[in-house]
């Protein structure tokens, strides 16, 4: 694996262990727990891929870098639908917010995303070369390594979709891609090719449903794992992004089969329960590893006692908002009035003075709440099947020919969430315009805007949110294909890995 990776690593994984429970898993991979050791046994290799679940919400440098949560705000900062307003609030994640820091060599949130994705990318490798050889159940190891392969497939592909170009379905990519990582080494590896990142993940994820057949999710922190539709959903996203229609629409039902939509009133809820039946993969969050200032919540809910929230609530771009319809309840996660009144309403403030120090703005968000305020408690949703009917409608309208069951999947999504929706009787560009707003307004702070915007080859336009604060983001447009799309290496990774080639400054 990369040289610098190699070393941050096993400091951080110390790191996560020393403010969690001291098990096995807290301490993969380390001096003390050999790559051996890990794959000794399947009830050791368990404990290891857990310890890979719990890296998704490890602490990092600084507030609010907590794993997946941390790069999931990223992306959305990055885009022009969640709105800081107000510019003597808590700024952040403000250097990639105003398309700054991710081309900044030094930058800190560069350099967490790097290594939290690598970091996941070399545990996964120690499992799956390794599990084959280990004493246990031959159906334990073929588990085990599915979810290796398919934690190593996501992690390259959310790399690849920040430090490259973005895939061209009808281009050769052929350009640099991000240094491909099948086993671990020493050695600073040079980057692959885009198409050879891309066949890689596609292998992994092939493989990794192949290996998940029968794979039985139990427990409380059962939707932590990946099970086979997780991994079907993971094959959507690539497809999706690679311009693979039918596969994507294909792997996107087949991800949701038999899994329902969450009702309107659990909607609502607080998007803080891991056992919400429209969740399909998410990290949960207990008082004995929670993250704290550094999780999702503790920076998005609108009733944790933080300064992230109290000082700089998040708001729906404004013209997004006023395109819902009024029987839509996603339309209530946002309150358009802005005042303490409205915004207190239906929310679980903390105790003592309800709302007490905290700012109010118009097209203030209330869709994520933290479920345990003494424990900064809230689950972090990654995958839900709402995602999966708008691939599938995505990909089968952007197909040509398809309209009908474009139109369908829109339909069985939305007739869920507003009741008075009818049948779209769109076709052509229209009906993946409105595929699209939805999507937006589905996934709104669930991480997914920035890379929507690259993988579509669309612009940023935040000129189309009338409540952006120039100010505070700064960059205001940025042209479809322009080099800001891509990110530059840390500097850590320039300087200990001489086979590395930076992107252009």
């Amino acid at each position: 694996m990369i040289r610098n990776i190699s070393i941050l690593l096993i400091f951080f994984t110390l790191f996560a262990a020393s403010s969690c429970k001291k098990e096995f898993l807290d301490t993969f991979p380390t001096g003390s727990v050999s790559d051996a050791d890990a794959v000794k046994s399947t009830d050791n290799a368990w404990a290891a891929l857990n310890g890979i679940h719990r890296a998704l919400t490890a602490q990092y440098d600084a507030q609010p870098q907590g794993g997946e949560a941390g790069a999931m705000s990223i992306r959305d900062v990055m885009g022009e639908d969640l709105i800081y307003t107000i510019a003597s609030g808590r700024l952040d994640f403000s250097t990639v917010l105003r398309w700054l820091g991710h081309r900044n060599i030094a930058d800190a949130q560069v350099k967490f995303i790097y290594r939290y994705y690598y970091r996941i990318i070399s545990n996964a490798n120690i499992l799956i070369s390794g599990i084959d050889q280990a004493t246990g159940p031959e159906a334990d190891k073929k588990f085990i390594k599915g979810q290796a392969l398919a934690y190593r497939a996501w992690a390259h592909f959310n790399l690849v979709q920040l430090w490259a170009e973005r895939y061209d379905a009808a281009g050769a990519n052929d350009g640099l891609g991000i240094p491909l990582l099948t086993v671990n080494t020493l050695e600073g590896q040079p980057r692959a090719t885009v198409k050879a990142v891309y066949d890689q993940i596609n292998k992994d994820l092939d493989d990794a449903i192949v290996l998940l057949d029968g794979y039985s999710r139990s427990g409380s922190a059962a939707k932590s794992n990946i099970n086979r539709s997780v991994a079907y959903g993971f094959k959507a996203r690539v497809a999706l992004t690679q311009q693979n229609w039918d596969v994507a629409a294909t792997n996107a039902a087949q991800a949701r089969a038999g899994l329902s939509l969450m009702s309107n009133t659990d909607y609502l809820s607080g998007f803080n329960d891991i056992n919400n039946t429209e969740w399909m993969w998410g990290s949960r969050i207990i008082t004995e590893t929670t993250p704290f200032f550094y999780q999702f919540h503790a920076f998005m809910a609108t009733n944790y006692n933080s300064s992230a929230v109290k000082t700089q609530p998040k708001a729906i771009n404004s013209s997004l908002w006023e395109a819902l319809s009024v029987t839509d309840v996603r339309k209530k996660c946002w309150i358009k009035a802005g005042s303490a009144a409205t915004v207190q309403a239906g929310i679980p403030w903390n105790s003592g003075s309800a709302g007490t120090g905290y700012s109010y703005i118009p097209y203030h968000m209330k869709k994520f709440w933290i479920s345990n305020l003494s424990g900064s408690i809230g689950d972090v949703p990654m995958m839900r099947v709402g995602e999966m009917y708008l691939i599938e409608a995505e990909a089968r309208a952007r197909q040509g020919g398809h309209d009908v069951e474009a139109r369908t999947a829109l339909f069985d999504l939305m007739s869920n969430r507003d009741p008075g929706y009818i049948l779209s009787i769109k076709s052509g560009q229209a009906l993946i315009d409105e595929i699209m707003l939805h999507r937006r307004v589905e996934l709104w702070g669930e991480g997914f805007r920035f890379t929507d915007l690259k993988r579509t080859n669309s612009a940023l336009n935040r000129t189309i949110a009338p409540n952006t604060n120039t100010a505070i983001s700064v960059t205001m447009e940025v042209p479809a294909g322009d080099k800001l799309w891509v990110w530059l290496f840390p500097q850590d990774e320039i300087n200990n890995n001489p086979a590395i080639v930076q992107n252009p400054l």
